[in-house]
């Protein structure tokens, strides 16, 4: 039962995977770009974190969506369906919060199946 963590740090792992199962979050590199921008970003790096455990989109299982403000659903919404293929969306949770840089408009936490 080995846990792979990806590189991990003091405070966290990029990813974590245990039984075929990749958990990890990201939030936007540039908290200076509107919703889409964050958005995109996070979806890009969501990407890279499923590409480097052997996995892609198709593969997810459950996203947690924090957004800090509800205004942002429809852009979130029209964003969230044209990245994942048709027939793969995942469960989902979208929950307004306060994230701990205030800058940032969204961060998600992914969960996908792997290769593994």
């Amino acid at each position: 039962m080995d846990i792979q963590r990806i590189n991990p740090c003091a405070r966290w792992s990029d990813v974590t995977v245990f039984k075929g199962i990749a958990h990890f979050v990201e939030v936007p590199e540039d908290a200076g770009q509107d919703l889409a921008g964050q958005v995109s970003q996070v979806f890009s790096q969501a990407e890279a974190s499923l590409a480097s455990v052997a996995s892609d989109k198709s593969q997810l299982l459950s996203v947690t969506i924090y957004v800090t403000d509800f205004a942002h659903l429809d852009t979130l919404n029209l964003a969230w369906e044209a990245w994942l293929p048709v027939g793969c969306a995942p469960s989902r949770a979208c929950v307004k919060v306060e994230l701990a840089n205030p800058a940032y408009l969204l961060e998600i936490a992914f969960v996908a199946a792997t290769a593994g």
